[in-house]
């Protein structure tokens, strides 16, 4: 995936977190996002591939579910995966591409 177009979240704030889902608030601030994508936590390492992903389950813009969201729009979105526990305000989530099977 090119870097350009690459979509990423930033986490505003989490609302509610369960054991492996989280709601939130996000901005989008880099390509256009749909559900169902996968995310991995940015950081200064690349992607670790066995690390679990974050899955985009949801998007919720001005009470209603939309199917995408792009930059500098923000959102009430669900997100899943093992790794939602490492969201907090402030994290950036790239995206990993989509689930296809």
């Amino acid at each position: 995936m090119d870097d350009a177009t690459v979509g990423k979240l930033q986490i505003y704030s989490v609302e509610e977190r369960g054991v492996s889902s989280a709601t939130c608030i996000i901005r989008c601030i880099g390509g256009v996002v749909h559900t169902g994508e996968h995310f991995s936590i940015e950081s200064d390492t690349p992607p670790n591939a066995a690390m679990a992903p974050i899955i985009l389950d949801w998007i919720n813009r001005y009470e209603q579910l939309v199917d995408f969201i792009d930059p500098p729009h923000s959102a009430k979105v669900q997100l899943s995966g093992k790794a939602v526990v490492g969201l907090e305000r402030g994290v950036t989530l790239a995206s990993i591409g989509a689930d296809d099977s």
